[in-house]
């Protein structure tokens, strides 16, 4: 088993924590795991990337490769083309229709969306809606997580344990609602690979 994943977004989105629910689920499973971390400014707005590497065999670099992604989990659609250069011919994007408009000249919704459509294995996901809809705006980021569940290798119910486990010291109501989040990504995707 091995995955490269970049996770992309912007300060402030939850990436991190994507990472974060990941790699415990890994260490869970005896896999290796290497990770990188770009945080551009600390502060939110700013560009946020994480590199993931997951394998069954010992890694021994935590950056992924241009073209060698399996997966892009980016809860930002502009962050997710700038990241496509990484990711392998065969592999998914996996991403946000939620702009960020952090800067002046930023790109067109209809513009982005026909760019991400050009991947061949794609899931366009509008995540901040979904959590709104299921009163957790901050759980978007769990969205995005349960939207790209499917390519990551790695049970889902191990990623519900995972999250129990992470936020589990914030209370029941917390844990609940990222367990309807990723539950919710889950169908998304699943419905719109139906189409």
């Amino acid at each position: 088993m091995k995955r490269d994943i970049i996770l992309a977004g912007v300060g402030g989105q939850g990436i991190l924590s994507i990472a974060t629910v990941i790699g415990y689920v890994a260490v869970q499973e005896g896999l290796f795991l290497k990770q990188a971390e770009v945080h551009g400014m600390s502060q939110r707005g700013g560009d946020v990337q994480s590199n993931l590497r997951i394998s069954s065999e010992p890694i021994f670099s935590d950056l992924v490769a241009a073209g060698k992604a399996d997966l892009i989990i980016s809860v930002e659609p502009m962050e997710s083309i700038r990241y496509l250069p990484f990711l392998h011919r065969n592999g998914w994007l996996i991403t946000s229709t939620t702009p960020y408009k952090n800067i002046n000249d930023y790109p067109g919704e209809e513009e982005l969306l026909n760019e991400i459509k050009k991947v061949k294995n794609h899931v366009a996901i509008p995540a901040e809606a979904i959590a709104k809809e299921l009163g957790s705006a901050r759980s978007s980021n769990i969205v995005m997580l349960g939207a790209a569940s499917a390519y990551l290798d790695l049970p889902f119910e191990k990623l519900e344990d995972g999250l129990r486990a992470i936020f589990g010291r914030k209370g029941e109501k917390i844990v609940n609602a990222n367990i309807s989040a990723i539950r919710a990504g889950r169908d998304f995707a699943a419905k719109y690979l139906e189409n």
